[in-house]
C-alpha cells in the first residue's frame, strides 16, 4: 500500500534528548570517550584573562571544532560550521544542543591569529594523543618508517616571481668540511680554504624556497641562479608533480611505526629535497628507542647513512640502480682496492689518488696515454685526455654497511612493509581527511592542519581499538545522574512500601 504525505511531522513539537539521538556506534561519541578532553584548558590557560574581559568561547570547542572539520575532510571551515548547524552528532560532539547558535566559521580564524599563532599547541595536541597511544603499549618504534609527501599549496601557479636561489647549509657541513680537511692532510695535500664572510653572506642558510615578497627583482644578472617563488604563498615551493605538471606545494615528512601510528612530523617546502630535511625530522624522533629505520631511496645518502650508524640506529635503504650512460661500465665494474687506496678497472689498470673535493668525494684518475690504447675505452670515457675518473665519498664505508643490512634476513620483507604504514597513511590522508591540497597560506597554518590531521588519525584508530577491548568508560552526564537520582528514590518509595505492608501484617 502508498504511503501518502509522508512530510506530515515535520512541524511537530517533540521533546527529545540530545544524547538519544547520537547512535550508540557513532564514531563522535566513540572518540568522545576515548579521550579526557580537558587537557586543552592546561595548554591554553595562559591564553586566556584570569579575571577581567568578556567571557570566551570555550577552548575545547573550539579545537573540536577544527577536528570534525579535518576528521571528515570538510574543504573549508565555512562549510564546516553550515554542517555543525544541520547534524545533530556534531552539535552533541560540541556540546551544544538544538537552539545553541553555532560559532561563525571567522571565530577559530580570528583565535588562532591573537592566541595560537606562533605556538606550538597543536604540536602539543598531537604529542599527548600520541602518548595515551604509548600508555596502552600500541605503540612499537623499534622500527620506524620515514617518507615525505606533498599537499598543493593555495597559490596560483601562474602568479610567480623569480627570486636569486640562495645556498643552504647543509646540517652536516661543518663535520664534513673537518673530516675532508683530515683526509686532504693524510694524503699530503694542503686544506681547503674556509669561506671567507663574502662567500658566507652568498652562501648563507635562507631556504631555496619562499621568501619576502620585497626580495623579489626583475634586475637578475645574466648566468644566476634563480627559483620560482610565489607571490601568493611566498613560504610554498616549486614541485614538479608527475611528468607534466608542475605546481606550488609544501613536503610533509612523517614518520610512522610498523602498526601505522604517526611518531613524528616536519613541514618544508616542495622543492626541497627529503635528504635535506631530513635532520628536522630526525631530531624529533631519535630519543624513542628506534632500532631500524626505512626510507626510500631520497634518504641514500653518506651524511644520513653516517647519522644513522653512528647513533646505533640500522638503516635500511633500498638497491639503486647506477645513473651511467647506456653501453658505458657502471661504477661497480671498478674494484676499490682498500690496502693500496686505488680503484682498478676492468682492463687491470690502476686508478690512483688525486685529490679530495670540496663535497667530500675522493678523485681517483688513470693514465691517459696508457687508456688511449685500452680497447675498452670508448666503453669507459669519453673525456678528451682519455683520463678516466671515479669519485668515492669519505663517509662510502657508511653506504656499504647499509648495503650489508639490505642483504640481512628479513629485511626485503621489512622494506616492503612501507606500502602497508607510511603510503598508507598518506593515502588515508588524502583520500578522507583533505590532505591533498589546503585552503591555508602560509606554513605556520600548514603545521597547525598537518598537526590537527594527524592527531585525528591517531585518535580515531586509538578509539576504535579501545572500544574493539571494552576500555571505552561511560561519562557521568547530568541524564545518567538524574535517571539514578530517579531509580533511587523508586527504589527507597518501594521498599518503604513493602516494610509498612509486613509491619501492618505482623
Amino acid at each position: 500500500m502508498m504511503t501518502q504525505n509522508a512530510d506530515k511531522k515535520r512541524e511537530q513539537v517533540q521533546f527529545l534528548c540530545m544524547d538519544d539521538m547520537v547512535p550508540q556506534d557513532h564514531l563522535l561519541r566513540i572518540i568522545d570517550k576515548a579521550i579526557d578532553w580537558n587537557f586543552i584548558y592546561d595548554l591554553v590557560v595562559e591564553k586566556y584573562s584570569q579575571d577581567n574581559g568578556r567571557p570566551s568561547m570555550d577552548p575545547v570547542m573550539l579545537i573540536k571544532i577544527p577536528f570534525i572539520q579535518y576528521l571528515y575532510g570538510i574543504k573549508s571551515m565555512r562549510q564546516t560550521c553550515k554542517e555543525i548547524e544541520v547534524n545533530v552528532a556534531y552539535r552533541w560532539f560540541l556540546g551544544l544542543d538544538m537552539m545553541d547558535k553555532v560559532p561563525h566559521f571567522s571565530t577559530f580564524g580570528k583565535n588562532y591569529t591573537r592566541r595560537f599563532k606562533n605556538t606550538d599547541l597543536f604540536e602539543q595536541i598531537f604529542s599527548h594523543i600520541l602518548m595515551e597511544c604509548y600508555k596502552f603499549k600500541l605503540v612499537d618504534p623499534t622500527e620506524v618508517f620515514v617518507d615525505a609527501t606533498h599537499v598543493k599549496a593555495r597559490a596560483n601557479n601562474k602568479k610567480m616571481q623569480k627570486r636569486i636561489a640562495h645556498e643552504e647549509a647543509l646540517f652536516y657541513e661543518e663535520l664534513l668540511q673537518k673530516e675532508i680537511n683530515e683526509d686532504r692532510e693524510a694524503h699530503g695535500k694542503k686544506p681547503l680554504k674556509e669561506k671567507s664572510d663574502k662567500d658566507d653572506d652568498d652562501n648563507d642558510s635562507t631556504p631555496s624556497a619562499g621568501g619576502d615578497p620585497k626580495e623579489f627583482t626583475d634586475d637578475i644578472p645574466k648566468d644566476t641562479k634563480t627559483i620560482k617563488c610565489s607571490t601568493t604563498d611566498p613560504e610554498s615551493g616549486w614541485f614538479r608533480k608527475g611528468e607534466h605538471k608542475n605546481v606550488f606545494a609544501y613536503a610533509i615528512e612523517t614518520a610512522c611505526d610498523k602498526n601505522g601510528w604517526i611518531l613524528g612530523y616536519t613541514i618544508n617546502p616542495g622543492n626541497q629535497h627529503d635528504s635535506r630535511t631530513f635532520k628536522g625530522l630526525y631530531d624529533k624522533i631519535k630519543n624513542i628507542g628506534i632500532e631500524t629505520l626505512v626510507a626510500d631511496a631520497g634518504y641514500k645518502t653518506p651524511a644520513i647513512a653516517k647519522l644513522l650508524i653512528d647513533d646505533g640506529i640500522k638503516p635500511l635503504l633500498p638497491y639503486k640502480r647506477p645513473m651511467t650512460k647506456d653501453g658505458f661500465f657502471k661504477k661497480y665494474e671498478y674494484v676499490y682496492d682498500e690496502y693500496y687506496d686505488c680503484y682498478i678497472c676492468p682492463n687491470n689498470k690502476t686508478l690512483t689518488y688525486r685529490t679530495t673535493n670540496k663535497d667530500g668525494y675522493r678523485e681517483y684518475k688513470s693514465c691517459g696515454a696508457a687508456c688511449a690504447e685500452c680497447p675498452y675505452l670508448s666503453q669507459c670515457t669519453e673525456s678528451r685526455d682519455h683520463v678516466k675518473t671515479v669519485t668515492r665519498h669519505i663517509w662510502e664505508p657508511y653506504m656499504e654497511i647499509c648495503e650489508d643490512i639490505r642483504q640481512m634476513l628479513g629485511m626485503k620483507d621489512l622494506y616492503a612493509q612501507r606500502k602497508e604504514t607510511i603510503e598508507r597513511i598518506f593515502g588515508t590522508a588524502k583520500e578522507n581527511h583533505g590532505f591533498r591540497y589546503t585552503q591555508m597560506y602560509g606554513k605556520a597554518r600548514m603545521e597547525m592542519k598537518v598537526g590537527l590531521t594527524y592527531a585525528c588519525m591517531n585518535l580515531k584508530k586509538l578509539a576504535k581499538i579501545k572500544e574493539k577491548r571494552g576500555l571505552l568508560k561511560e561519562r557521568k552526564t547530568l541524564r545518567n545522574l538524574i535517571l539514578y537520582k530517579i531509580c533511587f528514590i523508586k527504589e527507597k518509595l518501594l521498599w518503604d512500601v513493602n516494610s509498612r505492608a509486613t509491619l501492618s501484617t505482623v
